[in-house]
């Protein structure tokens, strides 16, 4: 089975169309051929592909060879902005609507759900709350919170909770993570602020300690980890000598990068094998980043155009994925 780990949806029930005025909810129409999602008055045209109607998504996927998708929330509803409790219930409306589309769907769709990340311990509770609904098979979290990145020990309870119910965790960008006037420009808050982001996160939580301490943690770096491995040398190397870069990490960090899952998204076929051949062909997964402009509609082609062998191929196309969100029973 072909498997995309990393498509994004808005489910109908939390837009402005669904009924309801409150600030977070988007609305989402096309105009003259492109989609617009409005959201706290601002207009987003980077989903150029369908976002809410799941038969259309699954008819597009289909079309790049994509056989089950794991849908994730559009990462500016993960409501961190908002109160602890608002939030559950802006994370209950899309997890409940997840659920229902997986079990409408079986074989074809699984889900991650939200969490209000900004209270960890209640983060935890709705990820197994959540869970309890089969085909939802983990969370998408943003890869800081307020400021606050993934290593930060207020995090560990989700950490727990999520290694202890074999969760499988999607750490995605905010889109919004550097307040610095040169990513408004060029379009580079997306194509070096994003995987600044990720790669950012991913140390932290790689340096603190957090893979050596929850070691069957299971997370999937976003965009094949943002520009994570181009600095592995810098971290390996300050562990060497730096008491700073030792202070919670005993092992190597590569021991915890090579822990970390990658989704495919490089754009970069070079990169791409790089990043298999680092972190196994077992540690990376099918992603497409439907519907965005930044994602791709070839992940399918781009990853059988890599000359790895067929079973390094079956891993990265589906076979990781199925063993983790419990498609096949030995995950």
């Amino acid at each position: 089975m072909i498997v995309d780990v990393h498509a994004h949806v808005i489910v109908p029930e939390v837009t402005r169309e669904a009924g309801g005025a409150e600030p977070w909810r988007p609305s989402v129409r096309w105009e003259d051929g492109a989609q617009v999602v409005e959201l706290e008055g601002r207009e987003i045209r980077s989903a150029v592909r369908e976002f809410v109607l799941l038969e259309r998504m699954l008819e597009e996927e289909a079309g790049s060879g994509i056989e089950h998708v794991v849908l994730s929330p559009w990462v500016n509803l993960l409501s961190y902005g908002l109160g602890a409790l608002e939030a559950l219930e802006v994370c209950r409306i899309q997890n409940a609507a997840l659920a229902a589309a997986a079990a409408a769907n079986p074989g074809r769709v699984s889900a991650f759900a939200a969490v209000p990340l900004q209270d960890p311990s209640l983060a935890a509770t709705e990820l197994v709350d959540a869970m309890a609904a089969p085909g939802v098979v983990g969370a998408e979290v943003a890869a800081s919170v307020r400021g606050a990145y993934l290593g930060d020990d207020r995090f560990l309870p989700f950490w727990e909770a999520a290694e202890a119910n074999r969760a499988l965790v999607l750490v995605h960008p905010t889109t919004k993570g550097f307040d610095l006037p040169v990513f408004g420009e060029h379009y580079l808050w997306n194509t070096v602020a994003n995987p600044l982001e990720t790669a950012v996160t991913a140390a932290h939580l790689v340096m603190a300690g957090v893979l050596e301490r929850f070691p069957a943690l299971r997370l999937v770096l976003a965009h094949g980890g943002g520009a994570l491995l181009a600095l592995r040398g810098r971290l390996r190397h300050a562990h060497a000598f730096q008491p700073q870069a030792r202070a919670r990490l005993s092992e190597s960090p590569d021991a915890s990068l090579r822990r970390l899952h990658y989704d495919t998204i490089t754009h970069d076929p070079d990169l791409l094998r790089s990043l298999v051949a680092y972190a196994g062909a077992d540690h990376v997964l099918l992603g497409s980043d439907h519907p965005f402009d930044m994602g791709t509609t070839r992940p399918v082609d781009e990853v059988r155009e890599l000359g790895l062998t067929p079973d390094e191929e079956a891993a990265v196309l589906g076979g990781n994925a199925e063993r983790l969100i419990g498609l096949r029973e030995d995950g």
